[in-house]
């Protein structure tokens, strides 16, 4: 008698990292990055990913002495990131979906601000460094708690950023915000906070989201969205989302499925009597 082993799709997998890990720290950042790029390369071996970072780390503690000053690890990390490796922002073409997909990240050692971040913070990890994402509003940031203070940190550059220089790219977003007479940002204390892995996963799929709904690429919109969805079971817009990309796809029987579960638990918002219309349009072209 043979044994028969059901291998997961890469979804099921991606579903299993993030759901197993609950809300908090526990889901596993790099891993569960990895998975996304299996939507454009279904060959990836994300084992093979996980071990390319862990040499990378390896090298970095071999180069940092256990004892040394936070500071100390902080210039070794950057050092090491940006120079040695020659990791940086990919601003010759920055839309590109690859700069989400840490497996050609690794490869070609550009990336967008979110998924530097995500390779940064593992080696940052590694070194003992108290590091963090952030959410900040145009552009991911990280940081580090160091015994003289936080230091924020651009993880295109390594560069490390003020509170003046945080204050005006906030301003950029924040039309209402104004410096104080100390210098201060009003509202700045609000952005810096730390970003979950959870919520890290959800900004690199809905950075993906909108390339692939301004590139009308309705297939790959739909494998994102059904990410977001193993992510965020109860965000029903992104359900929605779904629904409309399979409809651009001509996958009516699933659009009907999807935007009748976003009715029956958003049937008062704003959009519920549109979205009714096109359900009565959608049943009726398969009837």
């Amino acid at each position: 008698m043979s044994l028969q082993f059901n291998v997961p799709t890469p979804l099921e997998y991606f579903a299993s990292l993030v759901q197993e890990g609950g809300q908090q720290e526990s889901v596993p950042l790099l891993e569960a990055a990895a998975c996304i790029a299996q939507d454009a390369y279904p060959l990836l071996d994300v084992q093979q990913v996980l071990d390319e970072v862990d040499q990378l780390q390896a090298r970095l503690v071999r180069m940092v002495e256990p004892a040394a000053e936070p500071m100390r690890k902080l210039a070794a990390l950057n050092q090491f990131f940006f120079h040695d490796l020659g990791f940086s922002g990919n601003l010759n073409n920055y839309y590109d979906p690859d700069n989400s997909y840490m497996n050609v990240v690794l490869r070609s050692r550009r990336g967008i601000p979110i998924s530097l971040a995500v390779l940064w913070l593992e080696l940052a990890q590694s070194v003992d460094l108290r590091a963090h994402g952030i959410s900040f509003p145009g552009h991911f940031l990280v940081k580090v708690q160091l015994p003289e203070g936080q230091v924020v940190v651009d993880p295109t550059t390594g560069r490390s950023l003020s509170r003046e220089d945080l204050g005006e790219r906030l301003d950029t977003f924040i039309s209402d915000s104004r410096p104080s007479q100390d210098g201060s940002l009003r509202e700045l204390g609000e952005y810096l906070r730390s970003a979950s892995s959870r919520q890290i996963l959800v900004r690199m799929l809905r950075n993906l989201k909108e390339i692939h709904r301004a590139e009308g690429d309705w297939q790959r919109l739909i494998d994102v969205q059904s990410r977001l969805i193993a992510l965020l079971p109860e965000a029903w817009n992104e359900r929605r989302d779904r629904g409309f990309a399979h409809v651009e796809r001509g996958h009516m029987m699933d659009a009907i499925s999807d935007l009748e579960i976003y009715l029956e638990h958003e049937g008062a918002s704003v959009d519920a009597e549109a979205i009714q219309e096109l359900l009565l349009r959608l049943r009726e072209s398969q009837s």
